[in-house]
């Protein structure tokens, strides 16, 4: 007979204590994302996870933020430790491999393995430049210049030859920036990848540091542009992308990349990917 409920079943202790036991046949998923004073960072990550635990229904998938947003990893762990999970695979929903993800998350970690030896903590590779992540940016920036009320009918813009063409779009790709400079040579593949998947002319800028947006927007321009659009290297909404906004308003900025069907894929990849060891091991 399967387990009720969440497949936790009590398991009687010496003395009648009892204590959760979970017959299971995959790690829990506990998916880590930054956190944000702006709520609609949390909301954006609450229906990224929705999203992956939609495409796995087998999975125990939990959602918990590094900072100023809860619950905390703490939190999920010692959950999931009460739960009765042996394994447990945390997936950093972070877009780089920066401080966070090769300092706090695995110090946090560390500290929960010596709360909880029973419980097998495994951090996942972040998100990073994946190709799906490519095309959902792609996605991102096609849905904003068709809603562009600043784009130029097909038929407005002639050539000299008297030939009409569409406007020729300029991409400034806009990440946080890091105080690494190769931590920002290894986001700058983004705007690379981009071009390479649609031909488009891009530029990497930082919210954080140099380059500017405004230093991307004058040099797209000088390369011919004849429009320019700002995509997001960003998973959520924020006070960054604000500042993004705040600095060209005048020019179209795609969404985020939010719950974009792709985020989930990669997730659940990075996921599959750290699990392996376990299941051969199994």
């Amino acid at each position: 007979m399967n387990p009720p409920g969440n497949g936790a079943v009590p398991a009687v202790l010496p003395g009648g204590a009892a204590r959760p036991f979970r017959i299971e046949h995959a790690p829990a998923l506990i998916a880590v994302a930054h956190g944000s004073r702006d709520p609609r960072s949390a909301e954006t990550m609450r229906a990224v996870v929705a999203q992956i635990a939609a495409q796995r229904p087998d999975l125990d998938v939990r959602l918990a933020f590094l900072d100023l947003s809860s619950p905390s990893v703490d939190q999920v762990v010692d959950a999931v430790a009460a739960d009765g999970h042996s394994h447990a695979i945390v997936v950093p929903l972070l877009l780089g491999s920066a401080f966070h993800a090769r300092v706090d998350l695995p110090g946090l970690l560390d500290e929960a393995r010596a709360r909880h030896p029973q419980l097998r903590l495994t951090q996942a590779d972040v998100l990073g430049p994946d190709p799906h992540l490519i095309i959902a940016l792609r996605d991102r920036i096609v849905a904003a210049m068709a809603q562009s009320s600043e784009a130029l009918p097909l038929a407005d813009v002639v050539l000299p030859q008297g030939r009409a063409r569409g406007p020729r779009w300029g991409i400034a790709v806009a990440a946080v920036g890091s105080s690494s400079a190769t931590a920002n040579t290894r986001t700058g593949d983004v705007a690379r990848l981009l071009t390479a998947l649609t031909g488009w002319d891009t530029e990497i800028c930082f919210a954080t540091t140099e380059p500017t947006l405004l230093k991307a927007f004058a040099r797209l321009r000088a390369r011919g542009a004849d429009r320019v659009l700002v995509a997001p290297w960003f998973l959520a909404p924020g006070l960054l992308t604000d500042r993004l906004r705040d600095a060209l308003p005048q020019i179209p900025h795609a969404d985020t990349i939010g719950a974009h069907p792709l985020l989930a894929e990669v997730a659940l990849d990075r996921y599959a990917t750290a699990a392996l060891p376990l299941e051969l091991s199994a």
